[in-house]
């Protein structure tokens, strides 16, 4: 009974984080000259990130995306709480929608780290949230037989060692982080 209270706190945090970077967003577009809260170093800036063309692919801020996204999770969790079932469809729809928030986290990553130059701390922290949630998705939605029976295995395993999937994902992005931004690490400290 512990994957429904993974997805509220999970989804809470991404909610938060989402929650967080839109304030700052709407701060920026009133006072372009404004600082934001997490603008620490050269390249730990939201703002730098928030004010590129990465930051609203499909034409409005990516954080509402959140607002909208973290809020599932949390629903559902608390639903199934509750004691409510879904159907297959459903689940595989859910995880359709991670893998979506997983493939955009990547993208989201590889621009900020690569062709922005800067890391958002919020943004991070939204992909701190959607990271473990698509593991632990993935391997549920797989273990609970809502991907054929032929999967259920591999999903068992998946969700058994979603915690040490997520580990990797994270120890992946931050050796990338690390070795990209080798020469501002001093601007820190």
């Amino acid at each position: 009974m512990v994957f429904p209270f993974f997805l509220i706190v999970f989804g809470a945090i991404g909610w938060i984080a989402s929650f967080g970077l839109t304030l700052e967003r709407i701060k920026v577009a009133g006072d372009p000259a404004a600082a934001t809260a997490c603008d620490i170093s050269p390249f730990i800036s939201c703002k730098s990130v928030m004010l590129s063309e990465q930051a609203a692919l499909f034409g409005f801020p990516n954080p509402l995306i959140g607002l909208a996204a973290f809020f599932a999770p949390i629903v559902i969790g608390f639903a199934i709480l509750a004691g409510a079932k879904f159907a297959s469809w459903f689940w595989q729809i859910f995880l359709a929608g991670h893998v979506l928030a997983m493939a955009f986290v990547i993208w989201l990553f590889s621009q900020s780290v690569y062709d922005i130059g800067a890391l958002c701390l919020y943004c991070m922290v939204a992909w701190t949230a959607t990271i473990p949630l698509f593991w632990a998705i993935l391997g549920y939605t797989g273990k609970e037989g809502h991907l054929g029976v032929k999967l259920v295995g591999a999903g068992e395993v998946v969700f058994e060692w979603a915690w040490v999937a997520t580990i990797l994902t994270y120890a992946t992005m931050i050796g990338l982080i690390i070795v990209q931004f080798w020469d501002f690490w001093p601007t820190l400290f």
